[in-house]
């Protein structure tokens, strides 16, 4: 891996997408940093501290940190990325997004189009749902987190979140264009990691006062080589189809003959149901924060309970289940290899080889589903048990390790278009997106 960094400066135009890159996610942390006006930030800042389980930390993970200091990107991406999410999820029920999507490069310009105005929308009204909650916050020692509330604030808020969420937008589609990688990704990517320092050294305080042995400090660290490793495995693992496709006589030539694989993702629904299921589990503790009638209710559904784990893996075999459905269409599949001359051995085309790639894909899900529930409940356990002070595992890690992968993968195809050794001399690193 080294070997591949090092032949990565010997490429011009790497090095400039690399150096590009960084540069972005720099200005990106910059503006994390950069306060919104009207809120006083330590009364924030003790808020969150009690309020982990809720709304509220959920956005503060992905903002990278930027929601708890409420700077200009305070929204972060999160608006962008659920507009995507839910054009992804509405063109099964209309047929106009779906010829969008089919429709190759004019689709996918038209669909970025609506996504940017969905996300100018859904960022004005969720910049005022946050502002009006502010307003209405009192931080643990019952001081007020708003300086001066009212409708100069809102208004004052309103356009800088969602100016901040828009310039975080162009910074990702820039990271796209002119660097390496997907750029939306690699904003939330770099919003987790940065918040890795912090917590590494919460952790060397706690081995100093006593507080954790330098037994179990060593246990975690094997374990978090492991489950880092676990992942990349599973991530890049694939359910290969085999495919023979028959042979046609064009003229004087012959075409096709060959035999191939279709692959299938185990875990083709990615990060997407643990979001679902984490949104749904924590409306009931942020309706509670304003609520205190629910608290009783609410503190059933607190991470690490027994009632929420169970909730939690349901939830998110289901929507693993559920997008998958969505996004991929045996149909589609075996009516493209049937058109194309292609069939599975053994299996007859069209509605056959239809049954049986769901049959499989069904199988597989559930096996995806099981070890996605897996790495989203283990850090409850750490933290109860070991009392780590840091969530290690879940759909951050998820995350983290998919757009590395991701990354990695496009940096490794730039360096084989050039005739340069990619990062690992066994094989080449897998995408992610099959």
């Amino acid at each position: 891996m080294l070997e591949g960094f090092s032949n990565a400066s010997h490429i011009p135009e790497l090095r400039r997408r690399l150096l590009f890159t960084a540069a972005m996610l720099a200005v990106y942390r910059v503006g994390v940093a950069v306060p919104t006006p009207g809120i006083d930030g330590q009364a924030l800042a003790s808020f969150f501290d009690a309020a982990r389980s809720t709304l509220f930390g959920w956005i503060n993970l992905f903002s990278g940190g930027a929601l708890e200091r409420f700077s200009v990107f305070a929204l972060g991406i999160m608006p962008y990325i659920s507009v995507a999410i839910i054009l992804d999820l509405l063109k099964v029920a209309s047929p106009y997004l779906d010829e969008l999507y089919k429709e190759g490069e004019a689709g996918r310009r038209k669909i970025t189009q609506y996504t940017r105005y969905g996300t100018v929308l859904l960022s004005l009204v969720q910049g005022f749902m946050i502002a009006v909650s502010l307003e209405r916050i009192q931080a643990p020692g019952g001081g007020p987190v708003v300086y001066n509330p009212g409708w100069g604030f809102r208004i004052v808020t309103v356009l800088t979140l969602t100016a901040g969420t828009m310039f975080i937008m162009w910074l990702g589609e820039q990271i796209t264009e002119r660097g390496i990688g997907n750029g939306i990704s690699l904003i939330i990517m770099a919003g987790i990691v940065a918040r890795l320092p912090s917590a590494l050294g919460t952790t060397a305080q706690f081995v100093r006062e006593g507080e954790m042995s330098i037994f179990v400090l060593i246990f975690i660290l094997a374990l978090s080589f492991a489950v880092t490793a676990g992942i990349v495995y599973v991530e890049t693992a694939q359910r290969r189809i085999p495919v023979q496709y028959a042979k046609r006589v064009v003229g004087r030539r012959i075409y096709g003959g060959q035999s191939s694989h279709l692959p299938l993702k185990i875990n083709t629904s990615g990060v997407i149901p643990p979001i679902f299921a984490s949104s749904i589990l924590v409306f009931p503790a942020t309706v509670a924060t304003f609520v205190p009638a629910l608290k009783g209710y609410a503190s059933l559904l607190t991470p690490g309970g027994a009632v929420y784990d169970v909730i939690y893996v349901a939830l998110i075999v289901f929507f693993a289940y559920f997008y998958t459905a969505v996004t991929f269409n045996p149909v589609d599949v075996a009516d493209n290899l049937k058109k194309h001359g292609g069939f599975i051995p053994g299996i007859r085309p069209g509605r056959y080889t239809a049954e049986y790639i769901d049959r499989v894909l069904s199988r597989i899900t559930l096996g995806g589903a099981i070890y996605v529930s897996a790495v989203c409940v283990l850090p409850t356990i750490l933290i109860q048990r070991f009392n780590v002070p840091f969530y290690f595992g879940g759909t951050a890690l998820l995350i983290v390790v998919g757009v590395a992968l991701d990354t990695m993968a496009q940096i490794e195809t730039h360096l084989l278009t050039r005739n340069y050794e990619g990062f690992m001399r066994r094989g080449r690193i897998r995408s992610r997106r099959g």
